[in-house]
């Protein structure tokens, strides 16, 4: 290592004493991380793309220091649903150091890991208090039971008003008006376990009838219509 002059010709004085990193939360324990190899928990990190046309939600869970689960949702970019496939194969195996300087394909996946990656080292993790953390395939309980990420596209204009067109109940068939043509209702069918059924066999009408689902007030309605034709 190398010192300049100025450097060189200064008298040394003792450092005082050191307590080192400070403990962070991990997994129901407080641990005094010194090495990446002592990282453990379940985060999540959402960000997006330069342009903002699209975003990410990558969910980890690492233990000590490896990253063993990866669930990668996008949403708004066509291109960036190929770019979490491709990232997806790259995480599994790596330390978080080395994810964290891998290109993940996609800029919003990029900057979601450095959001993830922050969550861990600072210990504000989901797992921060449980003991033991949550066992690998954890991710996949926000997916629910059609393994589905859960979306949200609603549009609405001015002159013609709001269209619910999928939330977390699933994918809007209906929506119930009242008599002043304000929604008070919907209906929608679960296109997860709807497919669930028909691969297991069951006949497609009659599985898209078992998955068909009314919320609010939508028995009263005085009117139905269908929120992307009408």
């Amino acid at each position: 290592m190398e010192y300049s002059a100025k450097i060189e010709n200064m008298c040394c004085i003792t450092q005082g004493k050191s307590h080192g990193a400070a403990p962070i939360p991990q997994e129901g324990e407080w641990a005094q991380v010194k090495d990446i190899s002592q990282i453990n928990g379940l985060s999540h990190g959402v960000d997006t793309c330069a342009p903002q046309q699209g975003a990410c939600k990558l969910t980890l869970n690492v233990k000590n220091g490896i990253i063993q689960e990866a669930l990668v949702e996008t949403i708004g970019c066509s291109g960036m649903t190929h770019s979490a496939a491709m990232a997806c194969e790259i995480l599994q195996g790596k330390t978080i150091l080395e994810a964290l300087n891998t290109d993940l394909v996609c800029d919003a996946i990029n900057v979601a890991m450095r959001s993830v990656f922050e969550q861990l080292v600072y210990g504000r993790t989901q797992t921060a208090f449980s003991k033991n953390g949550l066992p690998v395939g954890a991710s996949l309980d926000d997916l629910g039971k059609g393994l589905c990420s859960q979306v949200g596209s609603v549009f609405g204009s001015q002159l013609k008003g709001v269209r619910y067109l999928e939330l977390t109940e699933g994918y809007i068939t209906k929506l119930a008006l009242d008599s002043n043509k304000k929604v008070i209702g919907y209906e929608s069918v679960n296109v997860g376990t709807m497919l669930n059924e028909i691969k297991q066999g069951i006949e497609p009408q009659k599985a898209y009838e078992n998955n068909i689902k009314q919320h609010g007030r939508f028995k009263e309605a005085a009117q139905y219509i269908d929120p992307r034709k009408e």
